[in-house]
């Protein structure tokens, strides 16, 4: 059941890994299947359908472009950011789409691409279906996925039936209790458990290059968004405030200053939700609503805190991976099935997690921090503004990455002995999302969402 540190943060694009990225992959996935199968020569028409969360808040989100993008061959962790534009451009001029980039099929965007607000698949709120016709008009194939959070896409069937790890994990667990067990067990740390599961799938010079290159994007990310400014895309006009931030910070660097540290967290994480705002380059970590949480608190361990290094940095990984894989199994990271809870709670959640495990903390101080993380955001909504990853969402990863600090030093300060256990908090999610209203769920019909006037 452990999911790998690679699947959980991984490199794409924004604004949303359930609304972006995993659409994205989804469109990728079909267009090649219809060159496997033969079939794509003889395409002359094609319909994408998208239900649920994904046509009330996709616009907003970029799933229409995300899904052009995937169908054309595209992929979220190597598509040319600068080459976008021209590339949408030249398909909505000509109502022509090239799938993988080398098959023209006429495209007309309103009339191909079609959002069904009012229907939702029941597998998952999230729910695409692909369509391809051939001349005589019969189906030459038809596929739904579903975009389950965090980037990741299913079938129905892989739905109803997870496929089991190509190679089985060398620690297997499936709750909290079981990962303790097993650190105590082999006399290893949460992250030393999480490395060896690695090594079941390549060697550890690759885990370790894999794990810096992680959190090379994200600090790249941060280092952009700190250069950036402007008003973000999509209809709201909202400026970004990371850059003149941080030219403020710089002009009164001065340790003695009231939250001092906390200012220039706040700033990490804007930073990266703003460039994640603007279809930029993100680390999904581990879903893209929330890619701020992470970094701005690997950030604060990196400058802040004594003895900071780069084994302490792919320690905060390793165990942030190892604690998120319960939550993906256990619970969800989609905001689309259990609201913000699932996404900025989650990193949250795992950033409090990581940090006290970089800072030296026991197995059992981790898992505290955990669950204080999560315990302090039950009941989260999803209800983004105009249906875009920017109020209240960005402001909410600096909020999330404070909340992760704090529970660190909470958990630090103890011996890890609490009431509440992390697996008890994990199903008290899960049982919040069923409870939750849908207009909570990413789907912009509720809270914020309608009642903020947008202009």
């Amino acid at each position: 059941m452990a999911v790998s540190v690679f699947d959980l943060f991984k490199i794409g694009i924004g604004p949303s890994s359930s609304h972006t990225v995993g659409p994205m992959r989804a469109a990728r996935r079909f267009a090649l299947e219809l060159q496997q199968s033969g079939l794509l020569p003889a395409v002359v028409s094609l319909t994408v359908t998208l239900y649920g969360s994904l046509a009330h808040t996709g616009h907003g989100h970029g799933t229409d472009r995300a899904i052009l993008l995937g169908l054309c061959g595209e992929q979220p962790d190597s598509v040319d950011i600068a080459a976008i534009e021209p590339l949408l451009q030249r398909i909505y001029t000509s109502a022509s789409l090239p799938v993988l980039g080398q098959y023209p099929v006429p495209f007309e965007v309103s009339k191909h691409l079609l959002f069904l607000k009012g229907t939702s698949l029941p597998q998952h709120p999230n729910g695409m279906r692909f369509c391809a016709r051939d001349a005589g008009g019969g189906v030459s194939l038809e596929s739904i996925y579903f975009s389950t959070g965090g980037g990741f896409i299913a079938t129905e069937a892989e739905l109803a039936l997870p496929p089991a790890p190509a190679q089985p994990p060398r620690h297997d667990y499936r709750s909290a209790e079981q990962l303790l067990a097993l650190c105590r067990a082999h006399n290893k740390s949460i992250g030393e458990i999480a490395f060896e599961n690695e090594l079941a799938l390549r060697d550890a010079e690759t885990i370790n290059r894999n794990l810096d290159a992680i959190w090379q994007a994200m600090h790249a990310c941060i280092e952009r968004g700190l250069q950036q400014d402007g008003a973000l895309p999509g209809g709201l006009a909202l400026r970004r405030r990371a850059k003149k931030l941080h030219q403020l910070l710089l002009s009164r660097d001065d340790t003695r200053t009231p939250l001092w540290e906390l200012d220039w967290v706040n700033l990490y994480a804007m930073a990266v939700n703003e460039e994640n705002a603007s279809g930029g380059r993100v680390v999904t970590a581990p879903t893209n609503g929330a890619a701020g949480i992470v970094p701005a608190v690997m950030m604060y361990y990196q400058r802040f805190c004594a003895g900071a290094n780069t084994q302490g940095l792919r320690n905060f990984l390793l165990t942030a991976a190892a604690l998120c894989s319960l939550y993906k199994e256990n619970s969800s990271i989609s905001g689309a099935e259990v609201g913000c809870q699932g996404e900025v709670g989650v990193a949250s959640s795992i950033a409090a997690a990581g940090l006290t495990a970089a800072l030296g903390g026991s197995i059992e101080q981790v898992e505290n921090a955990a669950e204080i993380g999560m315990e302090h955001n039950l009941g989260l909504t999803c209800d983004p503004v105009g249906g875009l990853v920017q109020i209240p969402c960005i402001e909410r990863n600096a909020m999330g990455a404070v909340k992760a600090i704090n529970a660190a030093h909470m958990a630090l300060s103890g011996d890890g002995q609490h009431k509440i256990s992390l697996d008890k908090v994990i199903e008290t999610m899960r049982q919040t999302g069923i409870d939750m209203q849908s207009k909570y769920k990413e789907t912009s019909l509720g809270g914020l969402a309608v009642n903020v006037i947008e202009c």
